[in-house]
């Protein structure tokens, strides 16, 4: 074996691959930038290999799983994946999520980041890039069904891409969506109330965010509670058994906006339900990138956003998270190296 296997290679600092926590990523996160970066990405042609499908592998006897996501960008400086780890425990279950970014140019692993806050923020900053092309210019009463941080970040997000003038907040738990309003009044200077009600939270609301899936797998949200010319977004459903908005929502939308029309439509339990109630949302389905590249819009009637999560959103996220901790000088270098493998 050569020296060159037992000693690590003489690099700076600066060549280091890095640690970004989500303290780190709190710090420096910014909304309309994030935003501005998923519009564009998704405007640009991706090719067939670019975003492949998350895949899940699962052990019955360890009651555990892991979830992936990979994505190459088209453009970015960064690529790399997204791991989610799932298990059940004395304590109940578990989740933990980790992303990897690699340099495009050289293929060295660049950092790993804390996946927990880019899962929020990146969720949450794609539903206002679609958002901001769906929504009418003057949207600006909101609708919140849930009180948890995707609930609190979408919020944060919308607002960054809409001036809004009031926000309704209705989840089941009566102190939880009190502390809610409590926090966006502070946060946004804008008049937040608590209702009773999903019905009353929704009804005459511009937007309406579906950010909680009721107990029971039920869906929150019914399409009778909406205005005509309203805009939902539906963050809740990603698997089989999941629901959140129900098929009377998905009959009445005239365009479904899908970061991936593939998994939407075969993986969301509100996409199949719909299915099984008669309804086909199939030919009124459109991708992000058919959205940001322009090929469709919004013509008028109910619009719905669906989400089911993306590799490409955490990659496109977490590179610019990165970016941000470097300059910042919070992206804590780590002392570990790799030996690449040379092939030609």
């Amino acid at each position: 074996m050569s020296s060159s296997h037992l000693n690590p290679p003489t690099t700076s600092a600066a060549d280091a691959p890095r640690f970004v926590s989500c303290e780190t990523a709190a710090a420096v996160f910014q909304w309309l930038p994030a935003i501005r970066a998923l519009q564009e990405t998704y405007a640009r042609t991706q090719g067939p290999l670019a975003v492949p499908r998350r895949t899940i592998a699962a052990g019955q006897a360890e009651r555990a799983s892991l979830r992936t996501m990979t994505a190459v960008p088209p453009g970015s400086r960064y690529y790399g994946a997204k791991l989610m780890g799932m298990a059940f425990g004395p304590a109940g279950r578990q989740l933990e999520y980790v992303v990897v970014l690699f340099d495009a140019t050289t293929g060295s692993l660049a950092a790993i980041l804390d996946g927990n806050l880019v899962t929020a923020y990146r969720t949450a900053a794609t539903s206002a890039a679609a958002l901001d092309r769906m929504a009418p210019p003057g949207a600006a009463r909101l609708a919140v069904l849930g009180s948890g941080l995707e609930a609190r970040m979408h919020t944060l997000a919308i607002a960054s891409v809409r001036e809004l003038n009031e926000i309704t907040v209705y989840s089941p738990t009566p102190a939880k969506r009190a502390a809610f309003a409590q926090e966006m009044r502070t946060q946004l200077g804008v008049n937040v109330r608590a209702v009773d009600s999903p019905a009353e939270a929704v009804g005459g609301a511009d937007i309406a965010l579906a950010a909680a899936r009721s107990y029971g797998e039920k869906p929150i949200l019914q399409g009778a509670w909406l205005k005509a010319h309203a805009t939902v977004v539906s963050i809740g459903s990603t698997l089989p058994d999941q629901r959140e908005v129900d098929s009377s929502v998905v009959a009445r939308a005239g365009l479904i906006v899908c970061d991936n029309v593939e998994e939407v439509l075969e993986e969301s339990g509100d996409m199949l339900a719909a299915r099984q109630d008669g309804v086909d949302p199939g030919a009124k389905c459109f991708s992000l990138n058919d959205l940001m590249s322009g090929k469709v819009g919004r013509a008028g009637g109910l619009a719905m956003y669906k989400s089911v999560g993306s590799g490409l959103q955490d990659v496109v996220v977490a590179g610019m998270i990165l970016d941000l901790a470097r300059s910042a000088g919070s992206a804590e270098p780590l002392p570990i190296w790799f030996e690449p493998k040379r092939i030609g």
